[in-house]
């Protein structure tokens, strides 16, 4: 394929080059580019602001640098591409196959720094030259207030989504937009309370423990979470902590009659996470979690199940770039390795289940930067030992609303609803349900359903996870461990 991509020369960034130079590295892509002003320059107000929190936050430069005319003297100029990815809004020559990469619906960076100066994220779309759109999705960040970061985040996945719209793969998002474009006024008082924010952090950083997590349970007395579509009447109970640590991502269990909880248990002061249980009886938790799996690297997302007369965790192992398989050699405290489901991934909170006869697996996907919530990724395979393949239109969907997985898969009249994570307002903050729709070879579909937030009957300001085992359901979400 010979591919020109046409850039503004007044309107460079960093992610355009490194845009180019991942497509360049397609098989059978011969990258060009050309040239058409378009717009004024880059707005000097967003400029002074990206150089602030770099200087703030200690950043490296990153995607929101300026870039050169000349860096791209390796990609000449085409004149017969076959096709052609527009950055400017210019009008392309009749017949060609343009494709715009556009940006609340409209070409170029302002929408970007529009929406997040607003603190929300565009959506992304790639239409082709009727206007109809190939590929869109929703990104998200962990860091809305944070611009610079945010920006990263945004350009990184609609990359993603460009290669997704080259491959075929096609992701497409129904969801509503409002273009916005960013004043110096709009940028100062973003600025303003950017820096509010960091200030706030770093005073509550010397108070408290932070992040801090806790966790919920009750025992069901009549219909569970996923029937209520709403928080219990009765509330939920707090699993307590000792302020010097937190626990999180609740995996009940029940084993030979006996009931545990899985956790992920993160110490403060070693900085990552171990997987922990405590058993339950009758009338709550016997005890505090003790450690049960510790690799020296964080762990998290204790996904137990269990097969073949045995017990397997695939806990969340993002930091070693891999999905492993641990089977139970001394239930519940011992687990040993048993197989890499999958690597050279860095994949958050991965979910098994069964489905038409095959095992299938959610998680969502940091490709090559962007945020960790808001690409989801399909694989299935004949048993949960693997051999996984990647679904044909990975990523399924990109959604910071609704893509990261938030427990396990269950059943309700025949119909399978999936928990999720809606992070549109961070990292965490609601629970949705979703019905998935289709699951085959060719697609992924889903209802979004429900969203829960925190309020009177789980006070604070988040919510995370939702399993149940037996009578026993769990939730997590934000907690506060004052430092003395």
């Amino acid at each position: 394929m010979k591919l020109t991509l046409r850039l503004d020369p007044n309107r460079l960034r960093h992610w355009h080059l490194r845009l180019a130079e991942r497509l360049a590295r397609r098989p059978d892509t011969q990258v060009s580019v050309a040239w058409h002003t378009a717009g004024e320059p880059r707005p000097s107000a967003v400029e002074a602001l990206f150089a602030l929190e770099r200087l703030i936050y200690r950043l490296p430069p990153g995607d929101e640098n300026g870039a050169r005319a000349q860096d791209f003297a390796r990609y000449t100029a085409a004149h017969d591409a076959d096709r052609v990815l527009d950055f400017t809004a210019a009008a392309g020559p009749a017949g060609t196959n343009v494709w715009r990469v556009m940006f609340d619906g409209v070409v170029g960076e302002a929408a970007v720094l529009g929406a997040l100066i607003q603190s929300r994220t565009p959506v992304v779309s790639v239409v082709d030259p009727t206007g109809a759109v190939i590929a869109s999705g929703h990104p998200g960040s962990e860091f809305g207030g944070i611009l610079t970061l945010a920006y990263r985040d945004v350009l990184a996945r609609a990359a993603t989504l460009i290669v997704a719209a080259l491959d075929g793969v096609h992701p497409k998002l129904d969801r509503p937009h409002q273009p916005g474009q960013p004043g110096t006024a709009d940028v100062t008082r973003f600025g303003a309370k950017s820096l509010a924010r960091a200030a706030a952090r770093k005073l509550y950083g010397l108070c408290y423990n932070a992040p801090h997590w806790r966790v919920g349970w009750r025992f069901v007395e009549g219909a569970d979470v996923v029937d209520l579509r709403a928080h219990p009447p009765t509330g939920w109970r707090d699993l307590p902590d000792d302020r010097s640590r937190f626990y999180a991502d609740p995996f009940p269990f029940e084993h030979d009659g006996r009931t545990f909880v899985f956790v992920e248990d993160f110490g403060h002061a070693a900085g990552y996470g171990v997987i922990s249980v405590v058993e339950f009886g009758a009338e709550g938790p016997l005890g505090a979690p003790r450690p049960v799996l510790d690799i020296g690297t964080h762990l998290s997302y204790p996904f137990v199940f269990a097969r073949d007369g045995a017990v397997f965790m695939v806990p969340e192992t993002g930091a070693t770039n891999t999905v492993d398989l641990y089977r139970a050699v001394s239930f519940p405290d011992r687990w040993e390795k048993e197989a890499t489901l999958l690597s050279g991934i860095q994949a958050s909170d991965a979910t098994l289940f069964e489905h038409a006869g095959r095992w299938w697996m959610l998680a969502c996907v940091r490709d090559q930067g962007g945020a960790f919530s808001d690409a989801l990724h399909v694989w299935s395979a004949p048993d949960f030992r693997g051999p996984w393949q990647p679904h044909r239109r990975n990523p399924v969907l990109v959604d910071i609303a609704s893509a990261r997985p938030a427990g396990r898969v269950v059943q309700r009249n025949g119909a399978l609803i999936r928990p999720f994570q809606d992070c549109r307002e961070g990292y965490g903050v609601a629970l949705g349900l979703a019905r998935i729709t289709r699951l085959d070879d060719e697609a992924f579909e889903q209802k979004v359903e429900t969203i829960l937030r925190s309020g009177p009957l789980w006070p604070g300001r988040r919510l995370h996870t939702l399993n149940r085992a037996g009578r026993l359901e769990c939730i997590d979400g934000s907690g506060t461990a004052r430092r003395f």
